[in-house]
């Protein structure tokens, strides 16, 4: 194995939950190609995993999370915010009565003067991210692990599918896919699909902007454009492309996209033969999340700390990026499975369901017994010792007048794709398939 892994740094094990993430995705691609799955790259699938790291956009690297965006200590414990969007900035600044112009370090102030029950509880209530950090839950992600990674359930019926018309480069060429997600795990999902050759069209409300760059970084082949599903006129274009979609990517809080009558039930009623997926932060029931909040909640930051007090992030967003490729993996199951016997399938994970899948290694870590006897790897593929070297996973694109790089592809097997197109600039497309065909 290489020195230097970024995600060695982890006290969890963080390696193994990634290697075996993008092996799922992986040997489900090349099953669909009809070729022989290869052992993945530790070090391509850690720099993937770590994008943030190694982007560059005219070679400046943007900031991952805000100021804002991190732990604070209360006067009873510890929380996590998210306010890298701006709207969520604004709901978190409005709950703490602190002016737009308001620094992290005044955010800190605020937060330690009450406890963390209460700074939950408003910044909840002004329509922002605010979490506990809390213990890991040996109860909760117990009852976690005896359900499966991912839930691939078939809900509807519909004829077999015609066999795929793409190469082992392109085993998906000629699949549409609807892409109704937001960072991380959804596009780390729909980017997969794209790489294999699907048509990828990325749908955005145009009252929620997204980042530009965090686009870029996993928008590699697709296509973007804005429809705003309330107003007829967008809801009737966003219909017609439904009409003739193969794969339906859902990654908003459960009950979101339900008031538009796009529930897995009512997707499959008016589509029958589509594939749905749906990824969210706490499952089927929770509200809205993220990596980091996740990693909060769940007791991961406890555990990453060095002292057991001071909560500390995990080295990469690991639960975004896992679910991601496993989501992924359960598509092209689903795809496969259609071409024999048909149907509707639904396809479900959680960013939580990966926490726990993570924490099934921290077990032990605590009564004098050894920290590191879960930390490792036994499944990992045996490769030479080599320095880590990021430079040799990563693409070089020209995006407009733009110079990027980013990271490439951590899947790979015989006759496989070995490169991203590129990416383009977010909401940049019109919302149209890239080629004809009618509605069945």
């Amino acid at each position: 194995m290489s020195d230097g892994n970024p995600l060695r740094a982890a006290r969890a094990p963080v390696l193994g939950l990634a290697v075996a993430a993008v092996s799922a995705a992986n040997a489900a691609a090349a099953r669909l190609a009809g070729r022989p799955a290869s052992d993945v790259d530790p070090d391509r699938v850690a720099v993937a995993y770590s994008s943030e790291r190694w982007f560059r956009l005219d070679a400046r690297q943007p900031r991952a999370f805000a100021p804002e965006s991190a732990f604070f200590p209360t006067r009873d414990g510890w929380v996590r915010t998210h306010a890298t969007y701006p709207h969520h900035a604004r709901a978190l600044l409005a709950a703490l009565r602190l002016p737009s112009s308001s620094t992290a370090t005044e955010v800190a102030s605020a937060l330690a003067a009450g406890t963390t029950q209460t700074a939950v509880a408003s910044v909840a209530a002004s329509g922002g991210l605010c979490v506990a950090v809390l213990p890991v839950s040996e109860t909760e992600d117990a009852r976690l692990r005896k359900e499966p990674l991912v839930h691939l359930d078939r809900i509807g019926r519909s004829p077999r599918r015609a066999a795929l018309v793409g190469d082992a480069s392109a085993p998906l060429r000629g699949i549409r896919v609807l892409d109704l997600t937001r960072v991380l795990a959804g596009p780390v999902a729909t980017r997969t699909l794209a790489l294999l050759g699907a048509d990828v069209l990325r749908i955005d409300s145009p009252r929620l902007p997204e980042i530009a760059w965090q686009h870029l970084d996993t928008g590699h082949g697709k296509r973007s454009t804005l429809l705003d599903l309330a107003t007829a006129p967008d809801r009737s274009v966003f219909d017609s492309l439904l009409e003739t979609a193969d794969v339906i990517v859902l990654g908003y809080r459960p009950g979101t996209l339900e008031r538009f009558g796009l529930s897995p039930s009512a997707l499959a009623e008016r589509r029958p033969g589509i594939v749905i997926a749906r990824v969210s932060a706490w499952g089927e029931t929770g509200g809205r999340g993220f990596d980091s909040l996740v990693q909060a909640a769940s007791g991961i930051a406890l555990h990453e700390s060095a002292n057991g007090h001071t909560p500390t992030a995990l080295p990469a967003q690991a639960l975004d990026h896992s679910a991601g490729y496993h989501l992924a993996a359960a598509i092209l199951t689903a795809i496969d499975r259609q071409t024999e016997e048909g149907g509707s399938w639904l396809a479900t994970t959680s960013l939580r369901r990966m926490a726990a899948q993570l924490l099934d290694g921290h077990r032990g870590e605590r009564g004098g017994e050894h920290r590191g006897e879960h930390r490792d790897e036994p499944d990992l593929p045996v490769a030479e010792h080599r320095p880590f070297d990021a430079a040799s996973h990563l693409q070089h694109f020209t995006v407009g007048e733009h110079a990027l790089t980013t990271t490439a592809p951590a899947i790979s097997y015989l006759d496989g794709p070995a490169a991203f197109a590129p990416p383009r600039p977010w909401a940049d497309d019109s919302p149209a398939w890239k080629d004809t065909r009618d509605a069945p």
